[in-house]
């Protein structure tokens, strides 16, 4: 491995791998310390040389600088953090122990520059005469809203306490979401042929090879990941083992001793709260709230109060439908939460006369990954050609080629689908690269990381809908970021307010269950036939089934992250204070959070939707709407309403408000009376 921490020369900075990825086959765990070192020295210097330039501060010189600094730590950052979410190790998690304070401290500095923000604020003042385009005055705007935000106006003390929260909450993320991974890695639950009564043949096959993957050959693990938690927990027979599962499931990260959460939760909400006390805000809600289409807590509120008593009122109704089929069935257990998967299968057996397993051999992995290419290119134009043999951070990760409609290049795709003890648990996407024009420019590259079980060799891997549903709306994300046409890279892609966020990818999800996507891809594993028209009629009829349950478990997740952050006062006892809420909320004990503070990966580990989990909610309330637009039409793909929904949402990226983008495509802001009809709760 090289050993210079030259950057122009070092393949973690100066990628020369095919396709102009990194060269992953020339990077060692070992290279990232020296070459993390020698790039936040550079960008310091950079940052240093636009702060005193003697010059007149101009958007070139100022601006667009500071924009295009750090380029050799943005890539050496995007593949290790890459690397530390989908494949890690110890010597990576050491490492990222470290590196986590170090770029929060580095941040922290250039955002209290004081000649820095001078020269920032100084264009900002000058922004109505200085002829900008809109995109440049939104971009200017927000840098200076960023900096305000990041302690620009505080005083030295005041500085020097904000660098050492944020030094420590990054800390404390990083333990966050390591105490989680060591839970979810170090629990299996190992069974044998006698133990598997109920479970599908997909199932068994996962669970095998879960257990050969944790040196248990012949026999079945379950896991923590939902891609076996889940269909564990809705077919197995054995009451009592799917109790232990869900057990230890809803346990992550408050099980004692080294990996427990609690602490560390405790102290991220006090940091937090003084955090937006420093800098004038009534609470760590109304900071981040503050940059968002919510703004407010009330306003948070005015979603998710409603929602939550209708998916109470649906879930009562349906708990009371399988307590009666649980009783026919020579049930005499009182009703539990690790019985509700189970039952609900059986209920939706009863009212629409198919289960979950009769899908899942029309859902295969490589057909579902077709019908996400084949919506983009019917949509967008765009098309994706797969190169074999390219090395990433893993085996399983796949490589494409993404083209315009006249053949040219217009970036690349990346996939790692399969579960793996190294890789974090859940569904996300992300980039080694932004797309954007400024300057020389860059080419999206873009990645999505999926949990899905991976299959024995030479058999499919098969996909419950949700899962599907996962695979489409994390690749809706990806279109985000791979469409993007803007000039600036602050406000390329992803790079939105959080609660606009996820209309991209929730609306994509849309079309999976548009019936000629899943008559042209929904083909049996054996026998390559389509889902039969009764099956297809079926599963569109149940589509809001089970909307109770899966709408409390949500919406219990965003009220406990807003009751948290919506305080002054941090709570000294997060976990009691947990259950207090859902006492008040009428919380059915039957139900649990779908993420519970210990394992609140969203809100604890690192900064991301803290404060912001109802934006799933928020861009839901959108992306009901904005399906709509093409239902009205009577045609899913309706080009005159695509090209709009790429012009505006896709490709716009944070370049102007997410407000103005959502009405420039469909005319107005809509009600959440879609979302719940979508939802069937109303």
């Amino acid at each position: 491995m090289p050993a210079s921490t030259d950057l122009a020369a070092h393949p973690l900075t100066h990628w020369t791998g095919p396709l102009g990825l990194p060269d992953f086959t020339r990077i060692g765990d070992g290279d990232f310390a020296t070459v993390f070192d020698a790039a936040l020295k550079a960008h310091e210097a950079e940052i240093a040389a636009i702060a005193d330039n003697s010059e007149a501060p101009t958007v070139a010189n100022t601006l667009a600088a500071l924009e295009l600094s750090g380029q050799a730590l943005d890539r050496v950052s995007s593949i290790f953090w890459c690397k530390a979410g989908a494949n890690t190790n110890d010597t990576l998690q050491a490492l990222e122990r470290e590196v986590s304070p170090k770029m929060a401290r580095h941040f922290s500095a250039i955002s209290m520059n004081e000649k820095l923000f001078a020269r920032i604020d100084d264009l900002y003042q000058r922004r109505e005469k200085l002829g900008l385009d809109a995109e440049t005055l939104r971009v200017l705007e927000k840098t200076w809203k960023g900096f305000v935000r990041s302690g620009a106006k505080l005083d030295a003390a005041g500085k020097k306490r904000l660098a050492s929260i944020n030094e420590e909450l990054s800390s404390l993320g990083t333990k966050f979401g390591q105490n989680v991974l060591a839970d979810e890695r170090d629990w299996a639950l190992f069974l044998d042929a006698p133990d598997l009564a109920g479970l599908p043949d997909f199932l068994k096959s996962a669970m095998a090879e879960a257990a050969e993957m944790r040196g248990q050959k012949g026999r079945y693990a379950v896991t923590l990941s939902r891609s076996i938690y889940e269909p564990f927990t809705t077919f197995s027979e054995r009451r009592d083992l799917r109790e232990t599962a869900w057990r230890a499931f809803t346990m992550r990260g408050q099980n004692g001793g080294a990996s427990d959460n609690t602490a560390v939760v405790r102290d991220m909400l006090a940091l937090r709260a003084e955090k937006a006390k420093l800098l004038g805000y009534d609470s760590f809600a109304a900071l981040k709230l503050d940059d968002t289409m919510a703004k407010t807590p009330k306003a948070v509120h005015g979603l998710l109060d409603p929602v939550w008593q209708k998916a109470r009122e649906k879930a009562a109704a349906d708990q009371a439908e399988m307590e009666r089929l649980a009783i026919a069935a020579g049930s005499n257990e009182k009703f539990a939460a690790w019985d509700w998967r189970f039952w609900q299968e059986k209920l939706r057996a009863e009212k629409f006369a198919f289960d979950e397993a009769e899908l899942k051999p029309y859902l295969q992995l490589d057909n579902v990954i077709a019908a996400c290419f084949d919506v983009a290119t019917r949509l967008f134009g765009i098309t994706f050609e797969e190169k074999k043999g390219i090395a990433a951070w893993h085996d399983d990760v796949r490589t494409f080629v993404v083209k315009n409609a006249d053949g040219s290049e217009r970036g690349l795709f990346l996939a790692d689908h399969f579960a793996r003890p190294s890789k974090r648990s859940g569904a996300w996407m992300s980039s080694l690269q932004s797309g954007y024009r400024l300057g020389d420019g860059a080419a999206p590259v873009i990645y999505n990381i999926m949990n899905f079980a991976k299959p024995p060799a030479g058999e499919a891997a098969l996909l419950s809908v949700d899962e599907a549903k996962t695979l489409f709306h994390e690749f809706g994300h990806a279109l985000h970021g791979l469409l993007t046409e803007v000039t600036w890279p602050s406000v390329s892609g992803t790079s939105v307010s959080r609660d606009f966020v996820e209309l991209p990818s929730q609306l994509y999800e849309h079309w999976l269950t548009v019936p000629e996507v899943l008559e042209k891809h929904a083909l049996h594993v054996a026998t390559g036939k389509p889902m039969p028209k009764a099956l297809l009629d079926k599963m569109l009829a149940a589509r809001t089934f089970g909307a109770g349950f899966a709408t409390v478990e949500f919406t219990a997740s965003a009220l406990v992250d807003m009751a948290y952050h919506a305080r002054a006062e941090a709570p000294a006892e997060p976990l009691r204070f947990e259950a207090e809420t859902l006492a008040k909320l009428e919380m059915p004990d039957t139900i649990a959070m779908r993420h519970r503070t210990p394992h609140f990966g969203h809100v604890f580990a690192g900064d991301g939707y803290s404060a912001g989990y109802y934006s799933y909610m928020w861009s839901e309330v959108l992306d009901a709407d904005a399906f709509s637009a093409f239902e009205e039409t009577g045609d899913a793909f309706n080009p005159a309403l695509a090209k709009k929904l790429k012009d505006n949402i896709y490709a716009a990226g944070g370049s102007k408000d997410p407000e103005e983008l959502y009405k420039a495509f469909r005319g107005k802001m809509p009600t959440a009376d879609a979302m719940m009809e979508k939802r069937g709760l109303v």
